[in-house]
């Protein structure tokens, strides 16, 4: 294991673009390269990270933060979920109503928390930006930001971009995903390069749709681990996974 883990956070700016279940297929190949990774569920209001794996945790991010506020805080690894052996997650609240009682000061702590336990952290979010947001992403090392070939999807991103800009985040990464909504191709890639100014990292294909993937969500599956995606889709998954470890720096054009 690595002294410091890497920090990755993964970001969208509309929903329904399959932004957990990329973060989810990464963790699968993290996993089958025998790292250590934790999941923060900091899309405090869905759940989604448990619900996809069909965790019943313990103790969540609400409960962390509560104990670390009244001094009663001991181990990090108290409050996490295992999945698998190289996979655990700290799970977002399971009432959406103590989402609302996170101090964000305490942000960082868990973070470096995560970052000294494990190889890779990986930091799911809110398409919603807010100023939890914010703070994830002055704690991540890398943010991969998922989109569409979507019109709206498109200007959001463009935003998110400048946003990133503003904040001096030098390691913003974009993700195309064609996988989801494959009959709507309203942009060339020339076209979305030209209007957000920006290159794109990555790009999934229209071989990435599967249309049951509903049936491994209810069975808390992750597809590259589970062997449902084929030999070149995990390969490019794969090396997706292996770019995102290494330092980066500004896409822009």
């Amino acid at each position: 294991m690595t002294s410091v883990g890497k920090v990755i956070t993964i970001t969208s700016r509309k929903g329904g673009v399959g932004k957990t279940t990329n973060l989810l297929n990464l963790a699968g190949v993290y996993s089958n390269l025998n790292k250590k990774i934790i999941i923060l569920d900091f899309d405090l209001y869905t759940n989604s990270i448990s619900v996809s794996l069909n965790l019943e945790p313990n103790k969540n991010i609400f409960n962390l933060v509560d104990d670390i506020s009244n001094n009663r805080f001991k181990e990090f690894n108290n409050y996490v979920t295992k999945y698998n052996d190289n996979i655990s997650v700290l799970a977002s609240c399971k009432d959406p109503r103590q989402a609302t009682l996170i101090n964000l000061k305490y942000i960082e702590q868990i973070v470096n928390y995560a970052k000294y336990s494990y190889d890779v952290v990986l930091i799911d979010t809110s398409h919603v930006l807010m100023d939890l947001n914010i703070v994830i992403y002055d704690e991540s090392d890398t943010i991969l930001s998922i989109m569409t070939n979507d019109p709206i999807d498109l200007v959001n991103t463009k935003s998110f971009i400048n946003i990133c800009k503003d904040i001096n985040f030098t390691d913003l990464r974009i993700l195309l995903n064609e996988g989801i909504n494959v009959e709507e191709k309203y942009f060339s890639l020339y076209d979305i390069r030209s209007f957000l100014e920006y290159n794109i990292s990555y790009r999934l294909n229209e071989s990435f749709f599967i249309k049951t993937i509903d049936k491994y969500v209810l069975a808390g599956s992750i597809l590259t681990l589970s062997k449902v995606l084929g030999d070149k889709e995990y390969k490019l998954l794969e090396k997706i996974a292996l770019d995102l470890l290494k330092e980066g720096d500004c896409h822009e054009k």
